[in-house]
């Protein structure tokens, strides 16, 4: 027998049991080492469905091949593509090899969604589902079952703008859909966004809720790992702010790592000056500014709003109650931008430093780290609504290029969550 192809594994015993093992070994007539590995034998072909499901990613990875290694994932909720082209971009290298994302199936009740996901994430790839579907329409089990399941489901009723009616809202149970997913297909790992309001709904009950059911879904149920990301420590132009729930399936033995955000800050004007964007660019029609408006901005400093700019009585706004910081504010060259929102009324369209008008679709785009050859697709009403649904590109590829050095064993600069989970759902 050629030993090179044999593993050594070490016993240890407590020395009572180690000097009875040799003495019945003895009386047997047998090799210790023989039995040892008849017993291994026996465990192994007694467990040998149970280990095939559970054995380790890394060690069924071959890092000498050249040959690309693909996780298939799933995602809900897609809307335009925000996590989708951060995993179509996300790739790393372990030993010889290449390892990375790939499509198997979304969905998304809006249509123009879908349809701008297909175009530029899928590029038409027939092999891929993009189901455009109310999510409780659809029979989760004929989706299917992949590596790794995505979804940042909608935020309407956790948002910290409106009246965060959280579980009690129209949005809010929906998540529960991906649980149920999860259930049936028992992916290897999950990834889950929302706002931060997320954390205060219904006095935080649903973020406990939430916790508690990722957690326990499946077969295996999900070791979990929650942050609070503040996006523009991680490269992105956007002060934005989500949570994100990374689990491992618990019989791999996986645990998630917070990447360590660079502090590289890139500022709103470097973003859509560096380079220039051409005139003659995809979603870069201007918003018509009535006289007022363009009078009101032009009183209106960079980084001011509607409430702290000195404005003229008859340019003031006429509104009681909350007064959102957001209304007519125009950025602040030397910082990331504010939040990107995708819906409201007048005043909420984010408004340039320089000019005053309200941002282009594409300029939109651009903080939130899209290309400029991502083409959405709809009214201009709808991709704005698209845009601001969205995650940053950019930073939600740190954390799946993390995923996948987690897999794979690959390890990384991280830091400790701010979330404490087992906190949370005490």
């Amino acid at each position: 027998m050629d030993k090179s192809s044999n593993s050594t594994l070490e016993f240890r015993l407590p020395s009572e049991l180690h000097e009875k093992f040799k003495l019945a070994c003895s009386v047997s007539r047998v090799n210790p080492s023989s039995v040892l590995r008849s017993l291994v034998q026996d465990f192994i072909m007694d467990n040998e469905k149970d280990i095939l499901e559970k054995t380790p990613i890394t060690s069924s990875l071959n890092l000498n091949s050249l040959v690309d290694e693909w996780f298939t994932i799933g995602e809900m909720y897609c809307g335009p593509g925000g996590i989708g082209l951060a995993a179509k971009n996300s790739s790393i290298k372990f030993g010889k090899k290449s390892f990375k994302f790939k499509h198997s199936w979304a969905t998304d009740y809006d249509a123009d969604s879908c349809m701008t996901y297909k175009n530029n994430i899928l590029d038409n790839d027939d092999e891929c589902l993009v189901i455009p579907e109310d999510i409780k329409d659809l029979n989760l089990k004929d989706l299917p079952k992949v590596d790794g399941f995505l979804y940042g489901f909608p935020c309407n009723d956790f948002s910290n703008v409106g009246e965060t009616k959280g579980l009690k809202g129209l949005f809010g149970p929906l998540y529960s859909y991906g649980v149920e997913y999860i259930n049936y297909a028992n992916p290897k790992f999950i990834f889950a966004e929302n706002v931060s309001g997320i954390s205060n709904a219904n006095s935080g009950y649903a973020f406990k809720k939430i916790l508690s059911e990722l957690s326990g879904a499946g077969d295996h149920g999900y070791e979990l790992t929650a942050n609070f990301y503040k996006f523009e420590e991680y490269g992105v132009p956007q002060s934005r702010h989500r949570y994100i729930i990374v689990g491992f399936r618990k019989d791999l033995g996986l645990k998630f790592e917070v990447p360590a955000p660079s502090m590289q800050t890139i500022t709103c004007k470097e973003a859509l000056e560096n380079p220039p964007i051409p005139a003659s660019s995809l979603n870069q029609e201007r918003t018509k500014q009535s006289e007022t408006v363009i009078e009101r901005l032009e009183h209106t400093k960079p980084g001011e709003n509607a409430w702290t700019a000195d404005l003229p009585d008859r340019l003031r706004l006429n509104v009681k109650g909350a007064k959102l910081s957001m209304i007519y504010k125009r950025l602040d060259p030397s910082k990331p931008s504010y939040t990107i929102t995708g819906s409201g009324g007048g005043g909420t369209h984010v408004y340039h430093y320089k000019e005053p008008r309200a941002l282009t679709n594409r300029e939109r785009a651009r903080l939130q780290t899209f290309p400029d050859d991502f083409h959405f697709f709809g009214s201009k009403e709808s991709v704005r609504k698209q845009i601001g649904m969205a995650v940053p590109v950019k930073g939600v590829q740190i954390i799946l290029e993390s995923i996948l050095k987690t897999l794979v064993g690959k390890t990384y600069d991280s830091i400790e969550p701010n979330v404490d989970i087992l906190k949370i759902r005490s």
